[in-house]
């Protein structure tokens, strides 16, 4: 379905540019999602619920749009996923050894680490289950993952039992596993390269790893009073930023790694919880944020002045935000979620 855009969706110097708007709604409350890295992958997202049960489920979906047709939503699959989803994220394009050409792969992170194969017809399979503590019935929950853009054989995990485990997705086995905080951890993000990755976790700090030499890690950051980080992106555009948030904050921290400790940024202009955050895949200085307050807002951070109140863009949505991704190969797309809807945006 296509619906015009609201006036609060309108750049903050009020341009006259039209925007387009497409709306997906589920059978669910939507939760994770991304979109599809391929090329022949164009404008597809896959979308998971979040059910507080066991049985939850993920939908393939794709734009079909021309320019005689206003686009709507085609449901391509789906497939049933044991609890909510935590992370879902699509194979890296530059993948290759891993799978023929005809097989895209999908992984998802929820109680574990679950491998997805997505044939020529949308048919999935699962492909197999990463579990580094098979001697057990007990398994601490994924809270997040990263999947390697360099070397795609790696994924990157991390979990409530303040561990980091880095996959080989060749073998199916793990290649490392780290206690990387003193409490939960709740998101892990690589940086450019396949060695350097960033962690944050409910005791307050943001910790820069190297696969290199793990008997160290760097503390880039802390909160004041070791309030808990949530989420954190990492800038591939210029990988020396980071940012990230607390919980229940409505401000986003900038941290500029030749000089951790105090934030190089901070963004405000949320009035209600920020509940993700990214990077454009474009541009250094752009990142947009969304949060409770309905509200998705586009950042630049150019001036990189210690206070930044006024977002270049600000969309409103029906209701809060649940989660945010920025389409790497569509780059003036940005896709949110609220409760049953996935919503695309052109900006």
């Amino acid at each position: 379905m296509a619906a015009e855009i609201p006036s609060s969706a309108l750049p903050v110097d009020a341009g006259t540019k039209k925007k387009e708007i497409y709306t997906y709604q589920a059978p669910w409350t939507v939760y994770s999602m991304a979109w599809r890295k391929r090329p022949e992958g164009r404008f597809q997202l896959a979308i998971g619920s979040f059910t507080e049960e066991y049985a939850n489920q993920f939908h393939i979906v794709q734009l079909q749009r021309d320019e005689s047709s206003d686009g709507n939503f085609l449901k391509l699959s789906s497939f049933d996923h044991p609890y909510p989803a935590t992370k879902v994220a699509w194979a890296p394009s530059k993948l290759t050894g891993l799978a023929n050409n005809a097989v895209d792969l999908l992984a998802t992170s929820g109680d574990y680490l679950r491998l997805w194969n997505v044939n020529a017809d949308y048919s999935i399979h699962m492909k197999g289950v990463l579990n580094n503590n098979k001697h057990t019935e007990y398994c601490a929950p994924l809270t997040s993952f990263d999947w390697n853009e360099t070397e795609p054989s790696m994924i990157g995990s991390c979990s409530i039992d303040t561990t980091c485990t880095i996959w080989d997705i060749n073998v199916m086995l793990p290649r490392t596993q780290l206690i990387a905080h003193d409490k939960e951890v709740y998101d892990i993000a690589f940086a450019c390269g396949k060695d350097i990755f960033g962690t944050v976790g409910a005791d307050g700090s943001l910790r820069m790893f190297d696969l290199r030499s793990l008997e160290h890690s760097t503390i880039l950051y802390e909160t004041p009073d070791l309030s808990p980080l949530m989420r954190l992106v990492w800038n591939k555009q210029d990988p020396n930023y980071i940012a990230t948030v607390l919980t229940d904050s409505n401000k986003t921290i900038v941290i500029d790694i030749r000089m951790p400790t105090y934030p190089v940024a901070e963004l405000v202009g949320h009035s209600a919880a920020i509940n993700g955050l990214a990077w454009a895949p474009h541009s250094p200085n752009h990142i947009c944020t969304v949060g409770d307050d309905y509200q998705a807002l586009i950042w630049d951070t150019t001036a990189k002045t210690s206070l930044i109140e006024d977002p270049i863009l600000a969309f409103s949505a029906q209701s809060e935000i649940n989660s945010l991704q920025w389409c790497a190969s569509h780059e003036d797309w940005v896709a949110i979620s609220f409760k049953d809807c996935l919503q695309i945006l052109k900006v």
